[in-house]
């Protein structure tokens, strides 16, 4: 019997031993395997924070007066070659009708001479944006395919088309050289701006989410920065001429913020604000200018992380109600705006003001970095500054002055052609 119960016990010995031997194996690979997995992680918390620093290290070198510069949009002159009306270049140039070129190639060639120029004298190029909504706000009407308003493109094509279709739209802007489109609206339609919005809205508010979801996404996918508007809204007054005043119930307001709230879980990369009062929030300023609208509600309770845009600070909206443009624009950085909207071109005076202002108020000088930076995270995402490696091992930010090229431009516009002819 016990020749029997020797080799057995052995035996169990060895598989109970083998057993462990292996699980201590195992138990030491998911130890490596786990070390290995928060050594890559700390590699790439090292790299973030030492990217970070480069960008602070370029903000903080920045004279004052450029950097201020960068937190404006602005108007140019012409457009055939670019010409410059001051010595800073603003961070964004607006484009209205009469700076579209008549062909594609000139329209080109104007938007590179910008860049050749920026290049030329050690400039930041600025971003390039045109209000390309559709229907009748329709800058490039004469160079790019059609472009329906954004109601006609919720009344006519799926999703999956209408997605198609600002694809096309967004490929031809990036092959003209812009970088930005002033769209879409991300309004719901109600009685109470359907006169001054007319077509631009797409609808109700499940039309807004749904066809505002897919006209972000397939602008931002395609290399152009979406820019929501008017937050929190607008009424049928133009802000051209007279100052909004909206009187939302709050099941209304409910409906505008849940559109918007939806848009900007998409990422688009600005919001733009609107001229109006709201009854009952922060009444007295217009929301462009409001503390309230800008950083408590968009910033902090819809959670936008992009660039916040005035609209234009020279509309009658501000100018005629007590907001001249010296005094519009400190209280629109004050309030939280990134960007400054300007339809002139000139911003030497509203540089001067703020440089001022940033020289004798620290909490304010912190608001212009905290803006600053928004707008150069943009442009290392649209490709016009890039995060490099140096040779002595250190990130440093590098100026990118890109070249356009409208190759393949025309087979892109039959394309958005004949998607709109088997469709409209």
């Amino acid at each position: 019997m016990k020749k029997f119960i020797w080799p057995l016990i052995i035996s169990l010995l060895f598989t109970f031993t083998s057993c462990n031997n292996r699980k201590k194996l195992l138990l030491e690979k998911e130890l490596a395997a786990h070390q290995r997995g928060q050594d890559i992680l700390t590699y790439i918390a090292q790299v973030k924070n030492q990217k970070n620093q480069a960008v602070e290290d370029f903000i903080g070198a920045l004279p004052l007066e450029e950097k201020i510069a960068q937190l404006f949009v602005v108007n140019l002159v012409g457009c055939d070659t670019f010409t410059p009306v001051e010595k800073n270049i603003a961070g964004g140039f607006l484009y209205f009708g009469y700076n579209i070129a008549q062909t594609p190639f000139a329209m080109t060639q104007f938007n590179q001479s910008i860049i050749d120029y920026c290049k030329q004298n050690n400039k930041i190029p600025p971003f390039l944006t045109v209000d390309q909504e559709g229907g009748f706000v329709n800058r490039l009407r004469s160079l790019s395919g059609p472009l329906p308003s954004a109601q006609r493109i919720t009344q006519k094509l799926e999703l999956s088309k209408a997605s198609e279709l600002y694809s096309l739209q967004a490929k031809q802007m990036r092959a003209l050289g812009f970088t930005m489109n002033l769209a879409p609206v991300a309004e719901v339609c109600t009685a109470d701006n359907e006169v001054f919005l007319n077509e631009r809205s797409f609808g109700s508010l499940e039309e807004v989410k749904e066809y505002g979801a897919a006209c972000v996404q397939a602008y931002e996918e395609n290399g152009i920065g979406t820019v929501l508007k008017h937050f929190p809204g607008n009424t049928n007054t133009d802000p051209h001429t007279g100052l909004p005043q909206i009187n939302w119930t709050d099941e209304e307001l409910k409906i505008q913020m849940d559109a918007f709230r939806t848009l900007v879980s998409k990422n688009p990369s600005a919001v733009l604000m609107s001229h109006a009062r709201v009854k009952g929030y922060d009444e007295k300023n217009p929301a462009c200018l409001s503390e309230y609208w800008v950083s408590n509600v968009l910033r902090k309770d819809l959670g936008f992380k992009g660039i916040i845009f005035s609209d234009d600070i020279f509309m009658g909206a501000l100018a005629n109600n007590g907001y001249p443009p010296e005094l519009a624009v400190v209280k629109a950085i004050e309030a939280g705006i990134d960007c400054i909207m300007i339809s002139e071109k000139r911003i030497e005076s509203s540089v001067e003001v703020l440089c001022k202002k940033t020289e004798n108020d620290e909490a304010f000088a912190k608001q212009i970095d905290s803006a600053l930076r928004r707008i150069i995270d943009y442009k290392i995402k649209c490709g016009f500054l890039k995060v490099q490696l140096g040779k002595d091992g250190k990130y440093k930010v590098e100026i990118n002055y890109p070249e356009f090229s409208a190759q393949g431009f025309e087979e892109l516009r039959e394309k958005n052609i004949n998607l709109y002819t088997e469709n409209f």
